[in-house]
């Protein structure tokens, strides 16, 4: 007997041919007196065809609305996998985010899960239903629906194990576990048995795809043990988990990651006195603008001046850009400079901490391919570097071919 919450992605629910599959594995793979909760993503490329719905109508981001056409991709692939498990003879109940007792912040196209009341869901389960939520959404407390930013199924599926305290929650994808690096990039980049939650999220905040790092926080926070693996296969995936149940405790480095949606923004001539970094960062954050690497540089020739350099992401930029038109001239700043041709490199391992040798290690490769870093931000268990675009492919591949030549 277990209590298992199963999460699928949009490409492994993009056809009902698909979903009528999975469904079949379900209950092939279900034991006696086993509860499930399957959390499941619009089909296919449901979400992006609603997006450019929306960009024929208009283009502005009206983000309440946005969310209220957004959700409904989740809604069909909800109702449509239900209607299959009823016909395969097995009791099941569909659930909207809401329906499913995630309530959300107000911030729309990225909200917040601030509580989960499971009630309903163990109800379901209780009468005997395999209980299929809707992933992405969630529901403000004044009733609006909000959506989760990309990848708001893995959070929605974490959030709702820890919230019934689940065995495992297993998160099915295109891929069969999480790899040392992105193999479409480099080739020979290996399966990982077992990663920790702290590797997990720095990977998946430095660009890797495979997890969305709220999902991973949830994980750590309520110790859900996650189950990264491929749709369609059945071998073992990866592991997310606390590091004391891993077979080997600490690596040096477990892997590199690459994030190209990234975005310079350098204003320059900022009053070097207290407060004006404060407008500028305080004006980004009440649009929920996230910003990453930040620099602050004092110019030597002009007294009183300084130049202020920062990333976030390009999709944040038409946001950010009516921020910067009020500090440009509130502000009387100089110029603000927008590069939208960026990308970040990472190097993630919790072993990299009391290693000298790591960082020289790292910028000797960049100093090798003749590539120029323009950013360097460290943690405790990564370093990442700020380059062009059109150099990332070439300096993940080194990166990797350097520090996994052992293996």
């Amino acid at each position: 007997m277990a209590l298992i919450v199963k999460k699928f992605g949009g490409s492994s629910v993009a056809t009902p041919d698909k979903i009528s599959s999975i469904v079949q594995r379900v209950i092939r793979e279900k034991k006696e007196g086993d509860q499930i909760v399957i959390v499941v993503s619009a089909m296919g490329d449901t979400t992006d065809e609603l997006v450019t719905l929306a960009n024929k109508i208009t283009s502005k981001p009206y983000g309440r609305e946005m969310d209220m056409l957004l959700a409904t991709g989740e809604q069909i692939s909800i109702a449509l996998m239900a209607m299959a498990f009823e016909e395969a003879g097995e009791k099941a109940i569909s659930f909207t985010g809401g329906q499913a007792g995630i309530m959300t912040s107000a911030a729309f196209n990225k909200g917040r899960i601030l509580d989960l009341q499971p009630a309903r869901i163990f109800k379901a389960l209780q009468e005997g239903n395999i209980v299929i939520v809707a992933g992405f959404q969630g529901q403000t407390s004044r009733g609006d629906i909000t959506t989760l930013g990309r990848g708001g199924s893995d959070t929605t599926a974490v959030a709702i194990a820890g919230a019934i305290h689940a065995d495992v929650c297993e998160i099915f994808t295109d891929v069969d576990g999480i790899y040392t690096s992105d193999p479409r990039v480099v080739p020979a980049a290996q399966k990982m048995e077992s990663i920790t939650y702290g590797e997990m999220l720095e990977m998946a905040k430095l660009g890797a795809g495979v997890m969305q790092p709220r999902a991973v926080e949830m994980g750590s926070r309520f110790n859900v043990p996650i189950h990264v693996r491929s749709t369609f296969s059945e071998e073992p995936g990866t592991m997310i988990q606390e590091d004391y149940a891993m077979k080997v405790k600490q690596y040096l480095i477990r892997g590199v990651a690459q994030d190209k949606n990234v975005a310079k923004i350098t204003v320059l001539g900022i009053p070097n006195r207290p407060g004006f970094a404060y407008q500028v960062f305080a004006e980004l954050a009440e649009k929920n603008v996230d910003v990453d690497m930040i620099v602050q540089s004092v110019r030597i020739a002009k007294e009183g001046v300084t130049d202020i350099t920062f990333t976030i992401a390009r999709t944040e930029l038409p946001a950010a850009r009516e921020v910067l038109a009020h500090i440009q001239k509130e502000l009387s700043v100089e110029d603000i400079l927008v590069d939208e041709s960026m990308a970040k490199v990472s190097l993630v391992g919790a072993g990299m901490a009391g290693h000298p040798g790591i960082a020289a290690g790292m910028f000797g490769i960049f100093s090798d391919h003749h590539i120029n870093i323009e950013i360097i931000s460290t943690s405790e268990i990564s370093i990442s570097c700020l380059i062009a675009e059109e150099s990332m492919e070439k300096a993940v591949q080194a990166i990797h071919a350097h520090f996994f030549k052992e293996n």
